[in-house]
């Protein structure tokens, strides 16, 4: 009796494992299926090492890639295959977020019945929410120069312009030994922001000091701090400024003493809630992960940071996604760049990562954010956008300053935030702001068509 006992746990503990093995079995295939059938090897949906069925559009059903047994067929315009290579991807797979390598499994039109069975073998179409003129625009923008555009719908999330330079032809091989090239500067770049970061620091401020309104600063242009008369050099003396006077006219010497007050720890909780200390996440991509120091024993240093200086690096595309919170009351919308292709998706709707501001802060924010345009840019180099922004100037060691523009438009047809960087580009305003009016131009003209 106790032997039959015994073989009966015995097969009550197989049928158990084998239960457990089925249920992994299954949770592999759901969630890698695609992953399976999409590997090189599989001679069906790849020739030489390369997929050759589906297509990828743009946002308009501009034909950017179509994949074919006898190769990949790229648009026939060069300026479109240099500006969306990012986007779309590289035969070879050097440009790991391409569209190629991320939805492989859309491409070869994988479905869980069915698997890549597929009558006419032609794939499927994936469209893309980027748009192929405003990615052209940008790309001439930028003029040769190293940088990075990226402007994303802070409704929606549908990011509509994605270029990085140094680029290449795809319907070429750039080479191997270049492999800037391939590096994606909107996802997987880490670069110091100069004085954008004051847009962070000046959040921490409006939620830690309350008596913020009683700020005064006196500068000179060169602004001494600390025993060995540290210098923080603005490009001219601002004489006396208020708090928001002083983000205006984007004063070192003020921010640095609104970050001494604040301290490193308080600067440091404001930067991981506005989520640049950490990656994002959207349709299988990582964006890299900023990096920042914050010291509580060293003031200098502290001062720098919080003008966007010292150890401080920030992701792009993080920080785009940080404008579009400032736009959106504080909630920050996830990017996406896969356009919604069924029903169940429209329903789900956005996906919002949090909240990160207050509504309170983020209308304050907002509203120093257009005082700047009006005080600094001029709203007149903006025509027919509600433009609100941010110039900045980091300096890198280089002989010429980095040049950045961040801020977004608050105009209910065409939610934009964007970020603009332009390695040794000088100006933020002068070199980065005209290459976002111009991509943002483009966006609203095609937005009335749509």
């Amino acid at each position: 009796m106790r032997k039959q006992e015994r073989r009966a746990w015995i097969c009550l503990a197989l049928a158990l494992v084998l239960f457990g093995g089925l249920c992994l079995f299954t949770y592999r295939y759901v969630k890698d299926g695609s992953k399976w059938v999409g590997h090189y090897g599989n001679t069906q949906i790849f020739t030489d090492g390369r997929i050759n069925r589906g297509t990828v559009t743009d946002r308009h059903d501009e034909v950017l890639l179509h994949c074919t047994p006898d190769g990949l067929e790229y648009s026939g315009d060069w300026t479109t295959r240099v500006s969306t290579v990012h986007a779309v991807g590289d035969g070879s797979g050097n440009i790991a977020s391409g569209a190629i390598n991320m939805f492989a499994g859309q491409l070869i039109g994988y479905d869980l019945l069915n698997g890549t069975y597929d009558t006419t073998a032609n794939g499927k179409k994936i469209q893309l929410t980027i748009d192929a003129n405003a990615n052209r625009v940008a790309y001439n923008a930028l003029y040769g120069r190293t940088g990075t555009v990226g402007v994303y719908n802070w409704k929606t999330g549908e990011i509509l312009c994605m270029v990085s330079t140094p680029s290449f032809d795809p319907a070429y091989e750039a080479p191997e030994d270049e492999g800037s090239y391939y590096f994606n500067n909107f996802l997987s770049g880490t670069i110091t922001p100069g004085s954008t970061f004051k847009l962070v620091t000046a959040a921490s401020v409006i939620d830690n000091m309350e008596d913020r309104g009683d700020f005064s600063f006196e500068c000179d242009g060169v602004n001494e701090y600390g025993d060995q008369g540290t210098e923080f050099h603005d490009v001219y003396e601002h004489g006396e400024v208020d708090f928001r006077e002083a983000l205006a006219v984007s004063c070192n010497g003020a921010f640095g003493e609104l970050s001494r007050k604040l301290g490193g720890k308080t600067l440091k909780k404001t930067t991981e809630q506005v989520g640049l200390s950490k990656s994002l996440e959207f349709d299988g991509i990582e964006t890299a992960t900023g990096s920042f120091s914050f010291p509580t024993d060293d003031d200098i240093k502290l001062s720098w940071a919080g003008i966007g200086q010292a150890d401080d690096l920030v992701n792009p595309c993080s920080m785009m996604v940080y404008m579009g919170a400032i736009a959106n009351g504080g909630e920050a919308v996830q990017p996406t760049l896969i356009k919604s292709t069924s029903f169940i998706d429209e329903i789900r709707g956005v996906k919002t990562l949090g909240k990160y501001l207050s509504p309170e802060t983020a209308a304050e924010l907002k509203e120093m954010m257009k005082n700047n345009v009006v005080e600094n840019y001029g709203e007149d180099n903006f025509p027919g956008m509600d433009m609100y922004a941010k110039s900045g100037t980091a300096e890198t060691g280089g002989d010429d300053s980095d040049a950045w523009f961040v801020g977004f438009t608050n105009d209910e047809e065409a939610p934009y935030a964007f970020v603009v960087w332009v390695k040794d580009g000088g100006s933020g305003a002068g070199a980065a702001a005209p290459i976002a009016r111009q991509v943002i131009q483009e966006l609203q003209a095609w937005n009335y068509y749509e």
